[in-house]
């Protein structure tokens, strides 16, 4: 179980003062393992990858950055991809690698909830990159290269990142940065150019489903296996949200963890109220699916926008004419975008009946 702890500035050999050290600003980092509050930890952190054998998947992007760093040939790197994917966890277990015991005085971490404006990057960022840092002995830092970790960074301004062009350029010989990013588009060409780019892409069902069994052996959890396989299937390749998902619905059932339970934990509607919602879409009248609808929907606890991306999944696995297919699709994704807008329920659910109301004519004709 990983502990996040406050990193402390030591005056001399016997007296450590707690003193906060304003280079790592952002993220608490996470060195050490705590016996204690194992229950109190939220199980993102405490199964957190704690080196590069530890991460879970892409290990094509894994081997490739721990060659470099064996070779201390280590370029600036962009890592861009989904949430939860494990961008900073790479990086991490890439740092402690780097500089084991000396982990915390040789990067900078910054993340989106710290100011990171053009002053951050012309003072802040631009002090730490222009020290040197210098080894003493064996047990010292392996490397005198220090790392700038910027997460977050599409959240950066246009303004800050191309103040950041010439720092890279300037402290190549002693500092290494390294940009995490949700979309790449929002990262100025001028800084991609000068990263090594490494695209991470939502995980495999495989490597979510090993990485949870690990978990449930570890915190001794009845899972069953459907119940397992819903929180694969809802996580969407997104490793911390697989984890939470388990935890929450953990300590809300303290029973067996079932595929109802997860669902109902997390209020997405549940396959088979999907199916029973796609027969009155395909067979029953119009007023008679919108009340049906309605009524589940208050009954359960359902969103609408839960509903319409779930029936588009049914959509692609039943069979009915490509054109028809084609049109319904179309209307359901435009019936999600103006949901996401926050347009009125009621009106949006009489659009999703009435799309399968004209896809039932279109069947109808095209039989005929």
């Amino acid at each position: 179980m990983a502990e996040a702890i406050t990193v402390m500035d030591i005056d001399d050999d016997n007296n450590p003062s707690p003193k906060p050290n304003n280079n790592n600003k952002g993220k608490n980092v996470v060195v050490a393992a705590a016996p204690s509050q194992g229950k109190a930890t939220p199980w993102v952190e405490k199964y957190r990858p704690q080196s590069l054998a530890d991460v879970a998947a892409h290990r094509d992007i894994v081997d490739t950055i721990d060659r470099l760093t064996s070779e201390n040939r280590l370029p600036h790197l962009l890592l861009y991809g989904p949430p939860g994917t494990g961008k900073t966890s790479t990086i991490l277990a890439v740092a402690r690698k780097l500089y084991g015991a000396q982990y915390h005085n040789m990067i900078l971490e910054l993340n989106a909830s710290d100011d990171r404006g053009i002053d951050v990057v012309r003072q802040q960022i631009q002090d730490f990159a222009s020290t040197q840092s210098f080894s003493f002995g064996g047990d010292s830092a392996k490397s005198s290269v220090k790392l700038v970790l910027l997460d977050e960074a599409d959240a950066m301004t246009k303004d800050a990142q191309f103040a950041l062009r010439r720092v890279i350029e300037k402290y190549t010989r002693n500092t290494r940065f390294s940009l995490i990013c949700n979309h790449v588009n929002k990262i100025i060409p001028a800084l991609q150019s000068r990263c090594t780019r490494f695209r991470f892409a939502p995980l495999e069902e495989f490597h979510v489903s090993e990485r949870l069994k690990h978990v449930i052996e570890t915190e001794r959890l009845d899972v069953s296996e459907s119940g397992l396989a819903a929180v694969v299937r809802l996580s969407n390749g997104d490793m911390r949200k697989a984890l939470n998902i388990l935890q929450s619905t953990h300590m809300a059932s303290q029973q067996q963890i079932t595929e109802e339970a997860v669902y109902l934990c997390t209020g997405n509607p549940l396959p088979k109220d999907i199916e029973q919602i796609s027969y009155w879409l395909l067979n029953e009248s119009f007023a008679e699916s919108f009340k049906r609808i309605s009524d589940m929907k208050t009954t359960k606890g359902l969103a609408l926008i839960d509903i319409v991306r779930e029936v588009t999944m049914f959509v692609f696995k039943i069979k009915m004419p490509p054109d028809v297919r084609v049109q319904l699709i179309n209307d359901l994704a435009d019936i999600e975008y103006r949901l996401t807008f926050g347009c009125n329920d009621r009106l949006q659910l009489g659009s999703l009946v009435a799309s399968f109301t004209t896809a039932r004519s279109a069947l109808v004709s095209a039989v005929k």
